[in-house]
């Protein structure tokens, strides 16, 4: 029988900056609402945020999962704060995946604009990323990310920090990033526009597995790409000054919150 267990984090809501605390409790909520859309990979993958500048200063910290924890267990306190390096800030005595900050403190620490990263191992995700021509424009959810879909080509485990540059270039400034063999990656300015940036990207792939289930790519009817631009323009998910997408994440995070029976269960914690 296994025994062993992490050890636990103390309360952390009363020793760090109140804007770092809001940032915690942000992240939290948005590691349960993964593990309640199924987007988990037993303890793997990331979803990272940046600490805010009024708490860091000059330098580029943030905040990511504690390895070993499924992202059910994920709390305010027990995220671990870290710089670019992986070096552990808070004095956390849970460990980090080098494949975590690897890949998404390039980010970081390259895109002004990336202040959360996020990246899934979706059945779905990872099954278009294995398709030669990748993500097709057939849907109604492919055609809200027009031209706002970057390839990546698969180098193995993400663990050395010698592919950042190659990724970076092949990023660009487009925020929704398909790791080919691999995944899916979506960074944005905020918490809630990454979620809406990542929710549309793994839709669109739900869909297109399912359609091409059903005859093949020769079976398809194809979005022009007059409509999809059309589209991507009249989409309001992704736009800043129509909430980005905090509507709905807060929405699946009082779902989530709905179905904490026990104090102790509490991701505010």
């Amino acid at each position: 029988m296994l025994t062993y267990q992490l050890p636990a984090a103390r309360s952390l809501q009363h020793d760090v900056h109140p804007l770092e605390w809001e940032a915690r409790k942000q992240l939290a909520a948005c590691y349960r609402v993964f593990a309640f859309l199924g987007w988990t990979e037993m303890i793997y993958n990331h979803i990272t945020l940046r600490v805010p500048q009024e708490v860091s200063g000059s330098e580029k910290h943030f905040l990511i999962n504690p390895f070993g924890l499924h992202y059910s267990e994920v709390t305010a306190s027990n995220l671990v704060k870290i710089d670019l390096k992986g070096k552990v800030l808070d004095g956390s005595p849970y460990p980090v995946n080098p494949a975590g900050f690897t890949v998404h403190a390039a980010l970081h620490d390259a895109l002004p604009d990336a202040h959360c990263v996020m990246h899934t191992h979706t059945t779905a995700g990872v099954a278009v990323a294995c398709l030669k021509e990748g993500l097709q424009q057939t849907n109604f959810y492919t055609a809200q990310l027009h031209n706002m879909i970057a390839y990546h080509d698969f180098e193995g485990i993400t663990i050395h920090a010698e592919e950042a540059p190659r990724l970076l270039k092949s990023i660009g400034n487009k925020p929704a990033v398909i790791l080919r063999n691999h995944g899916l990656l979506a960074w944005g300015t905020t918490l809630a526009q990454t979620f809406a940036i990542l929710w549309t990207l793994q839709r669109a792939c739900e869909i297109q597995l399912a359609t091409f289930s059903m005859g093949g790519p020769s079976q398809v009817i194809p979005v022009s790409e007059e409509v999809a631009a059309k589209c991507t323009r009249d989409a309001l998910q992704f736009n800043t000054h129509h909430g980005a997408g905090t509507d709905v994440l807060d929405a699946l995070i009082r779902q989530v919150e709905r179905q904490i029976h026990r104090p102790e269960e509490s991701l505010r914690l």
